[in-house]
């Protein structure tokens, strides 16, 4: 029994990650982030309607992100990521850009938006890196564009 692989639930494995960040935190600040990039300031009810809850929920969430640092908030003001949130942003909308593109890929769609939020939260780094160099790969040996809009042969 000493070679038996060592099973958890997902509830399990989620307490052995111990990370920083909930699900539904990494979800507000990847969406404060989308928000910033189309439109300065970010504000609780353009958050609130754009993740589908409601604005209390969004100003709650936002101060447990300005407690740990991510972003810079005040009541009745706007949400700004920190440093360290555009940091953390960045990774998580590679995270689903990466996804998105290889979702839509493997399952020959245009839009695979529900798949990636459900497996999102659970994919390792390392996975997502695979991921990422395998769908470089394909556009460079079929000469595509690479990220940097650079043509390869």
């Amino acid at each position: 029994m000493e070679n038996v692989p060592k099973f958890y639930t997902l509830a399990g494995y989620s307490r052995l990650e111990k990370k920083k960040l909930t699900a539904s935190m990494e979800d507000y600040l990847e969406m404060i982030l989308r928000l910033g990039e189309k439109e300065q300031p970010v504000r609780i009810h353009q958050l609130a309607e754009a993740l589908h809850v409601k604005a209390s929920s969004a100003s709650k969430m936002v101060s447990n992100l300005k407690e740990l640092g991510l972003v810079d908030f005040e009541k009745y003001g706007s949400v700004s990521p920190t440093q360290e949130g555009n940091e953390a942003g960045a990774f998580l909308l590679f995270r689903h850009q990466t996804l998105q593109e290889f979702f839509c890929w493997l399952n020959q769609s245009e839009d695979e938006l529900e798949q990636v939020e459900k497996v999102e939260h659970f994919i390792t780094p390392q996975t997502l890196t695979s991921m990422r160099r395998f769908l470089d790969g394909r556009k460079d040996s079929a000469g595509e564009e690479n990220n940097a809009g650079e043509k390869r042969s």
